[in-house]
């Protein structure tokens, strides 16, 4: 037993006592070791500037916020290159900056023979009307530079009507022109760190939807009778209209873009619409707009069919997309020139009115044929694959009513999802029936438990072994081997419980 006498505690006591100031002061104690705790923490992640503060006395804590890292450089892309603040730009969001884009573009026009130049946008918001470019030429984006169009429409200069489209595609008469535009153009290539070119198109889609414009909205990037041209790296949003509309060009790669502008309220703002065009690649891409994501097109009515300048060649992978107001990947309705040999895999289409869609009409005339889809994946979208035949929009009366459109050789392999109303929509006419269609290895997970969920008309195909949800009768069935099990029972229609 140790004496209280000798100046010694008993050990017992002194348990006791700690204990008892811990559990009556517990509250205290907390706020006592969150504030030191904090103090440490301070003092780990901030130094004393000059060691005192203002006027030498304060010692006040400043935190030293870790810099920011310095911007990348530009490659030099091309053999000579400027900066955009060259020509005077100012990157402040309210300066113009048109005049500084233009004589840029003239400096690289002259250096064509010596390989082009190339014009880099530094950080910034460069406000801007539209401008032209030149062949052989970069423009570069930097981070954090964001190209910015000008919201006043009498900055925008208006120009004749597409010849396969016959006026403006909302308006009769002239068309306004893109922010960024080119026509007769070799060698051009849009890129960055994924800069961006923002058209502000608020206003625009306001005084659409009040019936405000005289003519048709502009695109923000647009391209006419081209060649050799590289999309890469940049993030395109609010485009007043279309967002990317290469136009009759031939050799297209649209590469890691970002496309985004609000899933409603912002009409017709299509991601990319490859048109009357050829040899086109558009892969690694982020969509997320305000109507079709991808849609591709060759022209209107009797209009296209004169221009007689098919889409071909065309392949679309590893893009994930988003269109609440209409498909993921589309196929016309503008088609009249013809479509042929496209592609779609490794596709990823979420929260979406409509997955793929192929859309037509008699007066079209021109064809579809041979598109291919495969591994494309639905995530909650209300309508997974739809063709439809009876999409009655008409540049003018004057269409030919016998004008039909051939559709043959759609093939769907590798078909996935969850959470779709109806899997299959697919109907034909009697006057445009749908040819040479294929279904193999598809299984959706559906949300709606009527009966006819998958369904057909005027439709002449096969499936190949298990498909989900159970196809319907106007198909042949096939096993995985190739071997015939059922023939097709002819239908002409199939039930519709709602329209898509």
């Amino acid at each position: 037993m140790v004496e209280t006498s000798s100046g010694r505690l008993h050990p017992h006591g002194q348990r006791r006592g700690v204990a008892a100031f811990v559990a009556a002061n517990k509250t205290l104690l907390t706020a006592v070791w969150v504030v030191g705790f904090t103090l440490v923490f301070l003092w780990q992640s901030a130094s004393i500037s000059g060691g005192t503060g203002a006027g030498g006395g304060g010692g006040f804590l400043r935190l030293r916020l870790a810099p920011l890292p310095p911007a990348r450089p530009a490659p030099r892309l091309r053999p000579t290159a400027y900066n955009l603040t060259d020509f005077g730009g100012v990157g402040d969001g309210r300066a113009v900056n048109t005049e500084a884009f233009e004589r840029a573009v003239e400096a690289i026009a002259v250096l064509a023979e010596r390989g082009g130049g190339q014009l880099n946008v530094p950080p910034g918001r460069w406000l801007t009307a539209p401008f032209n470019l030149t062949s052989h030429m970069t423009l570069f984006l930097a981070e954090g530079a964001e190209i910015l169009g000008i919201p006043d429409e009498k900055y925008w200069p208006l120009m004749p009507a597409l010849p396969s489209y016959g006026y403006g595609r909302e308006r009769k008469g002239p068309r306004f022109g893109s922010l960024i535009h080119g026509q007769n153009l070799k060698d051009v290539v849009i890129t960055g760190h994924n800069g961006t070119i923002n058209g502000q198109g608020e206003v625009w889609w306001l005084k659409h939807r009040r019936r405000m414009l005289n003519n048709t909205r502009p695109p923000l990037v647009q391209l006419m009778w081209s060649k050799d041209i590289i999309v890469s790296n940049i993030t395109l949003r609010s485009s007043p209209f279309w967002h990317l509309h290469p136009y009759d060009c031939t050799n297209v790669t649209v590469s890691n873009v970002t496309i985004l502008s609000p899933v409603s309220g912002a009409p017709n703002t299509d991601g990319i619409d490859p048109d009357s065009c050829q040899d086109v690649l558009i892969e690694n891409c982020y969509i997320s707009v305000g109507d079709d994501a991808i849609a591709v097109k060759s022209g209107w009515d009797q209009y296209g069919i004169a221009y007689d300048r098919p889409s071909s060649n065309i392949l679309i992978r590893n893009v994930t997309a988003r269109s609440l107001v209409s498909a993921g990947i589309s196929i016309g309705s503008e088609m009249s020139g013809g479509i042929a040999n496209v592609t779609v895999e490794n596709v990823r289409i979420w929260e979406s009115r409509r997955g793929v869609r192929i859309k037509t009409a008699a007066g079209r005339g021109g064809f579809i044929h041979n598109i291919s889809y495969r591994n494309i994946t639905f995530d909650n979208v209300r309508a997974g694959i739809v063709i439809k035949v009876d999409y009655n929009e008409h540049a003018d009366d004057g269409y030919d009513r016998s004008a039909f459109p051939d559709i043959k050789g759609i093939s769907f392999n590798e078909i996935y999802g969850r959470g779709v109303r109806v899997p299959v929509r697919a109907h034909g006419s009697d006057i445009i029936p749908i040819k040479g269609i294929s279904f193999q290895d598809m299984s959706v997970g559906i949300s709606y438990k009527k009966k006819h969920i998958f369904q057909c008309s005027y439709v002449e195909g096969r499936v190949i072994g298990a498909v989900f949800p159970k196809p319907c009768e106007n198909l042949d069935i096939y096993d995985e081997q190739g071997q015939l099990v059922k023939r097709a029972v002819t239908l002409n229609s199939t039930e519709v419980d709602y329209d898509i």
